[in-house]
């Protein structure tokens, strides 16, 4: 896990070792309705439960619903019943099922007070998807790009909206591979993801200038290090040879929190009234980070490319 300086906006006392249930501790989401994507495993079940715990509607889109509803449904200490959470398909590497997926929720929904952008890929083999995006730019990136600017009425019309991406921590090595964004020439997996979380992080600071006029907040966020299904595409070999685990597949204690650990800094960007004036910050163990990258022209070209390969811009 990266360290990271963190600015005033932390007045609440929360940090890495806070769980969601802390940080919602309180707080009444009754009548708020929250998007959460991949929110029935790992990091995502546990903001999608925690979230639910403090009344909010929780909408699940999930490329598999059957085994979402699953996942909900076996939940223990949920204290709204498992229909009352809206499970609909999306696949967020086709844009025509974004699409859909948001016409469906519009259809149903006058306002979306909460989107988080959870789900994703990481260093899987190399995938094409779409007209030939490489997959973890696409899921990543792309497709909550696309999403959020599909749900911008339901966004616009709460009054007062956030829209969280979940990134990870921030290195000042990453890129965007601008000559070679859908890495045509040479596929390396990690850089690749290193571009898509580079790339929330961007989303999430450009979104906040676009929205902030309509009441729309966005933040980007390092959930820190947490063993779920996110690293599927590993070997267990792999993770050893990176000190993240034993031969045995047990995680470094002093390297991975828990997933309701790591859900605290997410539904912390996304509720936090000590976040209320601030907006397109890069954020940490319950606070501002000031680690995250100063570049703004950088999330504006990264905009402007999202806009060109999607064919949506709510800023336009």
């Amino acid at each position: 896990m990266e360290d990271h300086v963190t600015t005033g906006a932390n007045d609440d006392g929360f940090d890495a070792t806070s769980t969601a249930d802390d940080v919602l501790a309180g707080i009444d989401l009754s009548g708020r309705t929250v998007v959460v994507t991949g929110g029935y495993s790992g990091l995502g079940l546990a903001v999608t439960r925690s979230l639910a715990r403090a009344g909010a509607l929780v909408v699940v889109p999930a490329r598999r619903p059957d085994a979402a509803r699953r996942a909900l449904a076996g939940v223990k200490g949920v204290d709204v019943d498992v229909d009352e959470l809206d499970l609909a398909d999306l696949d967020l590497a086709d844009l025509d099922s974004v699409r859909m997926f948001a016409e469906r929720f519009r259809r149903g929904h006058d306002t979306l007070d909460i989107l988080i952008a959870n789900a994703g890929v990481m260093a899987c083999p190399e995938t094409r998807v779409g007209p030939g995006w490489e997959a973890q730019f696409a899921t990543n990136h792309l497709g909550h790009y696309a999403l959020t600017n599909l749900l911008w009425p339901a966004l616009t019309s709460a009054g007062r909206a956030r829209v969280v991406a979940v990134a990870s921590g921030y290195n000042p090595g990453w890129s965007i591979r601008w000559d070679d964004v859908r890495f045509e020439r040479g596929y390396d997996k990690w850089a690749a993801y290193a571009q898509s979380k580079l790339a929330n992080i961007l989303f999430a600071r450009h979104l906040d200038i676009v929205g902030r006029a309509h009441g729309v907040h966005a933040f980007s966020v390092n959930p820190g290090w947490i063993l779920t299904s996110l690293q599927r595409h590993l070997t267990i070999g792999e993770m050893v040879a990176a000190g993240w685990v034993d031969p045995d597949g047990n995680p470094a204690p002093a390297l991975f929190r828990t997933p309701e650990q790591g859900a605290a800094s997410v539904v912390w960007a996304a509720t936090a009234p000590v976040l209320d004036d601030h907006g397109g910050d890069y954020c940490a163990d319950c606070s501002i980070s000031r680690d995250g990258p100063e570049d703004s022209d950088e999330a504006a070209r990264l905009w402007a490319l999202s806009a060109r390969l999607t064919g949506l811009d709510v800023a336009a």
